[in-house]
């Protein structure tokens, strides 16, 4: 999960030495590509609960049924979404975004939303891999990615060793190219081990189960509004501070792109949290769940709190990786994104904790496959009390881009709080009913 995190890092950092209108519009394209983008990967994270379950329960034949109807439904949603990404690009310039930036990022942003689909259909593989337990070869496709992106984004943005310096394209064409080769990747190396084998090989898409893609939308939906839910508060972030100008989107970028890298642990130990509880889902044995999540949790929160402690010692240094400090053209706007990024970072810090907790308690709910309900608390959490404060603190206030973040604090806080109390009541409810 870190490494989907890392792609986006490098961009930011390469791209940074070229200026604070490109870092901008890098942020603001990734903005509209990452709202849809997690729709689908919330759709994909059906695949992986369902495939524990069958996985725990000794029925591999379940198990290939779901991944290939996962293949199916994830190359339709990223062939979807491509198109409402492009459909969409006009919202840029009604929703007064400095037009300098949104400029520089619409070509950009056609490059990236096309890569949503070999992303997704990489999603199905990797989630039934997880489902699988085996979380070491989505982890090697992700490596491999990240040093051929690197690799692209040296070459082409700088115009390095004879290519052509393409900029902030050049930075699209990195990602698009290491997510096809992720995707390859992963399925070469299952078809090649011999206990995935027979689950990557021999598909009859010929033959396709109703019952089967309704399983997966019934559970992939909400859990897919729940990833919507939050990614588009933070979203909804980038663009309130480009109404404040680039610098401050620019700051936001920033922040947001390294709490992203911590939040990935969070994500990663919430499939953890999904797989294991899966598994106890499929042996009916809910105190051993309960025992099992409850331990991944206070691991979570341990962790994220060392994050939180990083990101308060160091939020002035931080900011400083993305941009040049003394670069003479662009000097008075990259001081000023970095001094107002390391308040950012200040608030960031806190958050680290409520955010991390409350993936990871929406991994062990979508591992019970308790979607419903969750969703609803996560729209509470990040558009009734969230977004808001981040609204009015951010427009109204003379707390600015501080203010927008203060909001989203507040959103991560209440869904934490929430997600716990409803992962409390439903275990000990289903533990109660088994004695």
């Amino acid at each position: 999960m870190l490494g989907h995190t890392f792609v986006a890092f490098a961009d930011n950092v390469m791209v940074g030495q070229l200026g604070t209108a490109e870092l901008a519009a890098v942020s603001l394209g990734n903005s509209l590509v990452v709202s849809f983008m997690y729709v689908g990967i919330g759709f994909s994270t059906a695949i992986t609960p369902l495939v524990a379950e069958a996985d725990s329960a000794n029925k591999p034949n379940k198990a290939k049924r779901v991944l290939k109807h996962g293949i199916v439904l994830c190359t339709v949603l990223g062939v979807v979404l491509f198109l409402l990404i492009l459909a969409c690009k006009p919202l840029l310039y009604m929703a007064k975004q400095p037009k300098e930036v949104v400029d520089l990022a619409i070509p950009y942003l056609n490059l990236v939303a096309f890569s949503i689909i070999p992303m997704l259909i990489f999603q199905a593989f990797r989630q039934f891999s997880e489902g699988m337990s085996q979380t070491k070869f989505p982890m090697y496709a992700t490596v491999i990615a990240n040093v051929l992106n690197v690799l692209i984004n040296y070459l082409l943005i700088f115009g390095s060793f004879g290519f052509p310096k393409m900029g902030i394209i050049g930075a699209a064409i990195g990602t698009l190219v290491s997510r096809v080769v992720m995707l390859f990747f992963l399925f070469f190396v299952l078809k090649y081990k011999a206990k995935f084998t027979a689950f990557v090989s021999n598909f009859n898409f010929k033959k396709l189960e109703k019952a089967m893609f309704s399983k997966l939308i019934n559970l992939g939906f909400p859990s897919s509004m729940q990833v919507f839910f939050e990614v588009a508060i933070f979203t909804g972030a980038v663009w309130l501070s480009g109404v404040l100008g680039k610098n401050a989107q620019a700051a936001n970028q920033i922040a947001l792109n390294l709490s992203s890298m911590t939040y990935m642990v969070g994500i990663g130990l919430s499939v953890a949290a999904m797989v294991r509880v899966g598994n106890q889902k499929g042996l009916q044995n809910f105190s051993e769940l309960r025992r099992i999540a409850k331990s991944v949790f206070f691991l979570t929160l341990v962790i994220e709190v060392v994050f939180a402690s990083l990101f308060l010692i160091f939020r002035e240094w931080l900011p400083t990786l993305y941009l040049d400090e003394n670069d003479m053209v662009n000097k008075m706007d990259n001081l000023e994104v970095i001094a107002l990024a390391a308040k950012l970072l200040f608030v960031a810090a806190f958050f680290q904790i409520s955010d991390g907790i409350q993936v990871v308690v929406l991994g062990a709910l979508r591992g019970l496959q308790d979607v419903k309900i969750p969703t609803v608390l996560t729209f509470v959490a990040y558009w009734l009390v969230g977004f808001p404060i981040s609204y009015y603190l951010g427009l109204y206030t003379n707390l600015k881009s501080t203010g927008i973040w203060i909001g989203l604090l507040s959103g991560l806080s209440v869904s934490a709080v929430l997600l716990y109390i409803r992962f409390h009541l439903l275990t000990k409810k289903l533990i109660l009913n088994q004695a």
